[in-house]
């Protein structure tokens, strides 16, 4: 059926299969004894560390009354713990504070917000100031609290709203 020649194909290409196999099995004992010895200690805590700094979320979404309310809730965890820690330095220029935090919005009127143009306030001025006060501090629709700074303290806020009045009226 087989002459010596065919004999000798399959005698050989068998060996080959046998070494190759062989060799694949040296080869994943090789890389298992290596992880073993890589991976079997426990990692630093400054690895550790990183990989909790990358897998931490950038930014929170809100919307609607239960974002809103996520949005204060961590609003105040946020100035809870940057208690000891005013912006900017605690200066109260109100030019200064609404061209770094306010005018991102209210230079565009991004998300709704009113534009700080002459006229555009009106209604918002009928509510009193002690309401725009209220709500920049607390914050209002999609404006979060402080304008998104947990670190700008109440004279801050007034502050920057007075600039604003004056721009508008």
């Amino acid at each position: 059926m087989f002459d010596e020649s065919d004999q000798r194909f399959l005698k050989t290409f068998s060996w080959v299969q046998v070494g190759l196999i062989g060799f694949a099995v040296l080869i994943l004992l090789l890389a298992w004894g290596i992880h073993r010895h890589e991976f079997s200690t426990e990692p630093s805590t400054a690895r550790q560390s990183a990989v909790q700094d990358r897998l931490a979320p950038v930014a929170g979404v809100y919307s609607g009354d239960t974002g809103r309310a996520a949005a204060q809730a961590a609003a105040e965890k946020a100035a809870a713990a940057s208690a000891d820690k005013v912006a900017f330095d605690g200066s109260t220029d109100g030019e200064m504070i609404y061209s770094q935090v306010c005018a991102a919005c209210h230079d565009t009127g991004a998300a709704g917000a009113p534009v700080s143009e002459p006229g555009a306030w009106d209604e918002q001025l009928e509510k009193g100031y002690d309401t725009l006060l209220t709500h920049a501090i607390e914050g209002f629709n999609a404006m979060p609290a402080r304008g998104g700074r947990a670190d700008l303290n109440d004279e801050q806020v007034a502050a920057a709203l007075d600039y604003i009045i004056d721009k508008v009226e």
